[in-house]
């Protein structure tokens, strides 16, 4: 069995500023990680392989500073890294960052082995779009599962995969046949501490890197600001909320306590209840 991981490494949001004066996102300085969904996808490929055999390759597309995140993930226990990077990635939307990914799948495919499963994050932090996930499904004609919470069976015999899905509604049990691309949730598992085994191997460990060529990617239109028809018109911070937190006092022991807290909002926010009134008039 062939498990291919797609992986971004993304700035530390928590660290993330955006300029006062140009409004842009300021990077200098600020530390990089690997999406965090993106290690639920990863944990949830290295359990498959555990138990069922096979290899976890993981894959990026990036700057070359992206091998770090590729190595991390070796040292979590993933057999093989490929990184995807060259000038003409720069600036790629979703639409261009999943065609050059699906592409490179092929590669990979080509190269390694044809992948039974394609795991990714359900998004990236950086972009919260969870467009990559589907768009790499559909230019691979693969069958997706997205919001994954739980891989329940895989029979490789029958070429059959069973998992649980978040819905709106409580859960779904899907089921379907391989190969498949699925989006992981977070909270589904917990990532695993590498071993020094791995943290060793990892270390010493040759990256595969491929250029836009390499990848077997013909039309460079279609990759970086040129194939990105996304146009991002501004980016700001938002403006640090003035107001404090009122303390509304209600006596627990009272029947009505749903009522006056109600009274009480309604009478510290003026027009809401009549907003209330005509949106509920409206549906």
């Amino acid at each position: 069995m062939h498990i291919v991981v797609c992986i971004k490494q993304v700035p530390d949001s928590a660290q993330i500023r955006v300029h006062p004066v140009t409004n842009t996102i300021m990077r200098q300085g600020v530390p990089t990680i690997i999406n965090p969904y993106d290690l639920f996808a990863l944990e949830a490929a290295l359990r498959l392989r555990d138990e069922h055999g096979g290899t976890v390759t993981v894959l990026t597309m990036g700057p070359p500073m992206a091998e770090d995140s590729l190595r991390k993930a070796l040292t979590f226990g993933a057999d093989r890294a490929v990184l995807l990077t060259d000038r003409f990635f720069a600036g790629s939307d979703t639409l261009a960052t999943s065609f050059a990914l699906a592409q490179a799948i092929a590669k990979i495919g080509e190269t390694f082995g044809t992948p039974d499963i394609v795991f990714t994050g359900k998004q990236t932090i950086d972009g919260d779009t969870a467009q990559v996930g589907p768009g790499i499904a559909k230019r691979q004609k693969l069958l997706q599962l997205t919001y994954v919470s739980k891989i329940a069976e895989l029979d490789l015999a029958a070429r059959r995969i069973k998992v649980e899905r978040r819905a709106e509604g409580g859960v779904q049990v899907l089921e379907t046949r391989l190969p498949v691309l699925i989006t992981m949730l977070e909270g589904t598992n917990e990532m695993r501490r590498g071993t020094m085994v791995d943290a060793l191997r990892a270390a010493r460990a040759e990256i595969v890197t491929w250029s836009a060529k390499d990848a077997g990617i013909e039309d460079v239109l279609k990759c970086g600001l040129r194939g990105s028809p996304t146009v991002v018109k501004r980016v700001f911070a938002p403006a640090a909320r003035s107001d404090k937190a009122q303390m509304i006092e209600i006596q627990p022991a009272t029947r009505d306590t749903a009522d006056a807290l109600v009274a009480a909002i309604f009478g510290g926010i003026a027009g809401i209840e009549g907003d209330l009134v005509e949106l509920h008039q409206t549906l």
